[in-house]
């Protein structure tokens, strides 16, 4: 397993956070000025390729589990309204299987705020793999909830809470995937490694939305009422288990590891630095209120034309367009596996010219293209349609593909998951997962079809505000965490240059919590 030996290896962190205990011998008449710790090739991080790639598919498993169920859950509003409130409404039907797909989002946040604790305490392994089993425990009960023919309306109530379990595991599982995998990429790959997480979302969703899809045409509307619906939750439950598996092979990640190890090296030391010490929820938030803020409105921008495209299309489709449910669902189908491709693209994109410009990119081509993109859906014509779902799908891209390894990057390795938690869901469940809902709502109340293009133009125009305060993190260590690179070679190169590279920040290292180290190798530190 790859070690930030910088905090792990006795010649490192670990002896020079015992030091920082000791005070100058007596009778010293002189001390010499101290300076900056000096890197060494054993401070920086050498990724275990096979151990990355092992981490980078165990998370990615539990993302396209995830989106699965979100997938499924879409594109079955249309089939599921007469299951669960057959005497209501089209229009209401909709409107409550809308709002139970909101509330998979209310619970996001408290799963942010107690799996995000708890992953910075225990690990993220760990955490994981116990909302991965929440997850698809739930999405298979719901394939067995009996229907409003069978128990009424407890029928509606017991979906409801199926999909608030579904939030709250939810809620531990991106910020836990994104803080995994950064901490396991090297600095100039980051937003490579990490945007693979995005593309295997997406690729659950087109999965779940496929066989959707198929099962549509092959057994027909009215079978899918009866009891075709309940297949797709129900194969959750296999799914669940393989993923379970893969996810169990992985082991912690070296910084979060290196991070446990300096923290009992520190235990005893009064003056350890505050982020080298994980701190609880309400410590996060007093500490990081800043960057948790500016990570909401990012998460905000980007998640709404996200679920704009995934979650409300096909129903805005059917609804407002009178496409048929299965067109409804395969017209984006193509849409959402060419995106899911060029994901990894621009992420490779943000380590080379920065996270801030790709960022940018997403947030003005939303502004450009929102009102064109459902302007050429609303003609009508199946070409139209799909022109108008690659506008919404353009942005989409260069925002989700670079939050995966921006965000992360806001937080130090102690509080990073726990941050991420917050930030991330608690926008997604105000924002996010709200926006089918509030953009139904929208268009029932002001009979406006543009309605969803005016609201994609407000959020994107605030997360430009965030974008233009976002620090760049492109090739740069994570804040709490050693330089993290690929070969030998390439950590004895960053250690000859260490003096002229604008990536390396000695400052910001953490030696050992940022004291500053005398010259000579036996003197004692001194304060800085």
């Amino acid at each position: 397993m790859p070690t930030d030996r910088s905090i792990t290896d006795s010649s490192a962190g670990a002896r020079n956070a015992a030091a920082t205990s000791k005070t100058a011998p007596r009778g010293a008449s002189k001390l010499k000025l101290p300076t900056r710790r000096r890197l060494k090739v054993s401070d920086v991080n050498v990724v275990d390729q096979p151990m990355l790639k092992k981490a980078l598919g165990g998370t990615i498993v539990g993302n396209t589990m995830e989106w699965y169920d979100v997938g499924v859950f879409g594109y079955l509003i249309t089939t599921m309204g007469p299951v669960f409130l057959p005497e209501a409404d089209k229009s209401v039907q909709t409107l409550f299987l809308l709002g139970t797909f909101a509330a998979t989002f209310v619970a996001r946040p408290l799963g942010g705020v107690v799996f995000g604790w708890l992953g910075d305490k225990v690990g993220r392994q760990k955490v994981l793999a116990t909302t991965l089993l929440l997850m698809a425990a739930s999405t298979f009960a719901v394939g067995l909830l009996p229907g409003y023919a069978q128990i009424g309306i407890w029928a509606a109530v017991l979906l409801v809470v199926l999909k608030l379990v579904q939030g709250f595991s939810t809620g531990g599982e991106y910020a836990g995937a994104t803080t995994f995998v950064s901490e396991y990429a090297p600095d100039k790959r980051r937003g490579f490694f990490a945007s693979f997480l995005d593309m295997g979302s997406y690729i659950g969703f087109a999965l779940g939305a496929a066989l959707v899809s198929i099962l549509q045409l092959t057994i027909g509307q009215s079978a899918m009422e009866d009891w075709g619906w309940r297949l797709p939750f129900l194969l959750a439950g296999p799914l669940g288990i393989i993923a379970v598996y893969f996810r169990s092979k992985i082991e912690e990640s070296p910084q979060f590891q290196a991070t446990l190890d300096a923290q009992e090296a520190l235990a005893a030391d009064a003056a350890a630095g505050d982020a080298a010490v994980a701190k609880g929820p309400i410590g996060i938030v007093k500490a990081y209120w800043r960057q948790i803020i500016l990570a909401m409105i990012l998460a905000a921008a980007a998640n709404t034309v996200g679920y704009m495209l995934t979650s409300y299309m096909p129903t805005y489709l059917t609804e407002s367009k009178g496409y048929d449910p299965v067109h409804g669902t395969l017209l984006t189908i193509p849409v959402l596996v060419i995106m899911a491709v060029c994901i990894p693209l621009t992420g490779k994109l943000s380590d080379r010219i920065g996270r801030r410009p790709v960022l940018w990119i997403g947030a003005i081509s939303t502004v450009v293209f929102a009102v064109p993109a459902f302007l050429l859906i609303g003609i009508g014509d199946i070409w139209s349609t799909l022109a108008g779902l690659a506008l919404i799908a353009f942005p989409v891209t260069f925002y989700v593909a670079n939050l995966a390894s921006a965000l992360p990057a806001l937080f130090p390795t102690s509080s990073r998951y726990g941050g991420m938690g917050i930030a991330y869901n608690f926008s997604v469940a105000i924002f996010g997962g709200t926006t089918p809902f509030i953009v139904a709502a929208l268009i029932q109340g002001t009979g406006n079809d543009m309605m969803p293009a005016y609201y994609l133009m407000g959020t994107s125009v605030v997360g430009a505000i965030a974008i233009y305060f976002l620090r760049e993190s492109a090739q740069r260590p994570l804040p709490g965490s050693m330089p993290s690179v690929d070969t030998q070679a390439e950590a004895r190169e960053l250690v000859a240059t260490q003096d002229t590279n604008p990536l390396i920040d000695l400052d910001e290292m953490p030696f050992d919590d940022g004291t500053l180290v005398a010259t000579e190798p036996d003197r004692e530190h001194v304060p800085a």
